[in-house]
């Protein structure tokens, strides 16, 4: 089977490799014999150039890469693609969909929210403020909304959207928000794979929240999801030449001494 690589962004902050590194560990756990590679594109090692030039080295041939992200922004149309691009042109590449939105992730939320304390009989008077890092991409804040939508019809009182950067609301808007409309009590649900300076940044907004939920992290859901974005990768047929890889290994290797 192709090899799984799993493109992170990455972070100063090392709670954010911990997290990667501990949905990878269950993405495995879930699929014995797959091999799963992690790379990252900034921040942390091994670097996704780094990744795809060592498994050019062992002979791998087919690479599903898949953007640990939950909206198909800037990074996914642009960065990870042009990252690919320059890869050993002895791999053929497929890139994944990234995760969101998917129903998988609804449940992640909504496990999220069970843990922090809330119950099914808490629901329909509980108003959650969906929290996302943000995006300069009017096609991901579109989704954040939709996807808010979406789960306000499964019984919520209320769903609001709220971002940590680059749109509006902010969480601390959408928990005031939601108690002016008459929640008995609110929920902030951020809707973000791992900790770092954007989820901080969502934890304070939520201070006048009642219960403010972990991020979604290494959740069965998302591992699953993972999985299953993988397949439908890799079940599309391989390109007969590289159309992501396209430079030779050897000067490949070269360009990329001494990278971190």
């Amino acid at each position: 089977m192709p090899v799984l690589l799993v493109i992170a962004h990455g972070s100063r902050d090392p709670r954010h490799a911990a997290t990667v590194h501990a949905l990878v560990r269950r993405v495995r756990s879930l699929r014995p014999g797959l091999r799963v590679e992690t790379g990252f594109l900034d921040f942390n090692t091994p670097s996704v150039p780094q990744v795809l030039e060592s498994l050019a080295a062992e002979g791998a041939r087919d690479v599903v890469a898949l953007p640990l992200l939950l909206t198909r922004a800037f990074h996914a149309k642009a960065d990870i693609p042009a990252v690919l691009a320059d890869a050993p042109a002895s791999l053929r590449i497929r890139q994944a969909a990234v995760l969101g939105p998917s129903p998988l992730l609804l449940t992640a939320l909504e496990r999220r929210l069970h843990e922090a304390g809330l119950t099914s009989a808490d629901k329909s008077s509980t108003g959650v403020v969906l929290a996302s890092a943000g995006s300069t991409d009017p096609e991901a804040i579109a989704v954040i909304a939709d996807i808010a939508r979406e789960w306000w019809h499964t019984g919520w009182c209320a769903v609001r959207p709220a971002f940590a950067s680059a749109a509006l609301p902010r969480t601390e808007d959408a928990v005031r928000e939601l108690r002016a409309l008459g929640c008995r009590r609110v929920a902030v649900a951020p809707y973000v794979l791992a900790p770092g300076f954007l989820p901080d940044r969502i934890a304070r907004g939520a201070a006048e929240a009642d219960v403010l939920a972990e991020v979604l992290g290494p959740a069965p859901e998302v591992a699953r999801l993972l999985l299953r974005r993988y397949d439908e990768a890799r079940t599309r047929p391989a390109p007969a030449q590289p159309v992501l890889g396209s430079r030779p290994l050897a000067a490949s290797a070269r360009a990329n001494t001494g990278a971190s």
